[in-house]
């Protein structure tokens, strides 16, 4: 292509987070001297790439949001519904106006997100209309039932699903919308799952360790030794 693809960058920050503890929602919580948020955002807005950025918030989160972002260049924020596939919808919906080309779709608690990443789930849309950031899985897994192991599952076919998940807008758009009237559905727990719901084939990248999703207490403290031990610290609000 020889125009400029617009991508944007669609976090998605509408929970309450409550396996964090009291306190302000997670994705608010000081890291590093910045709300985690703040983190997340500034990741997606140092890359080249990316074109705009959009926040899907809890409407009780305006003033959180507004203290966490100011003087970033964001879209207006869009609140979300009561479920994280609601919010993803009401998110991609309200980029109508915009109408980007490609649409990441990103957690706003996983504030670790590399360039690399980001670089590579965009190169994989030019090969099909969906593509995910995800992480083989390592591990022994076992079944089990009434605390009793049932079998071992085969791990090599096993990834761990990260973000950000990568589409071409008008293709997710139109799944989020499909599922919404489908009532044969299992809960939706992320975007890829929407996509495959609706027939589109989802790429894999190969993502990062480092991105983790910070939702409670122990995940903030790691978040902090990474923010130490990798000098993660982007620039200081100016």
């Amino acid at each position: 292509m020889t125009d400029r693809v617009k991508v944007t960058a669609l976090l998605v920050c509408a929970g309450r987070g409550t396996r964090m503890g009291p306190g302000s929602p997670k994705q608010y919580r000081a890291l590093g001297g910045m709300a985690v948020l703040r983190h997340t955002a500034l990741a997606f807005s140092r890359h080249a790439a990316i074109t705009a950025i959009a926040v899907v918030i809890h409407p009780d989160d305006r003033v959180l949001y507004d203290a966490a972002t100011e003087g970033m260049d964001l879209l207006p924020p869009i609140f979300g519904g009561a479920t994280r596939d609601e919010s993803v919808r009401l998110g991609l919906e309200a980029l109508a106006e915009t109408s980007p080309d490609l649409v990441l779709i990103h957690d706003g608690v996983r504030p670790f997100v590399t360039a690399e990443t980001i670089t590579a789930v965009i190169a994989a849309l030019n090969e099909g209309p969906a593509a995910i950031a995800a992480m083989p899985v390592f591990d022994t897994i076992k079944s089990c039932q009434g605390g009793v192991i049932t079998g071992t599952i085969d791990r090599a076919p096993l990834w761990r699903a990260q973000t950000p998940q990568g589409f071409t807008y008008p293709e997710i758009v139109a799944a989020h919308r499909a599922a919404r009237l489908r009532t044969d559905l299992p809960p939706m727990t992320d975007d890829a799952a929407v996509a495959e719901a609706a027939g589109l084939p989802v790429r894999v990248i190969l993502g990062s360790e480092d991105a983790f999703k910070i939702t409670t207490e122990a995940d903030l403290r790691r978040a902090e030794r990474h923010l130490r031990d990798e000098a993660w610290l982007p620039a200081a609000p100016q």
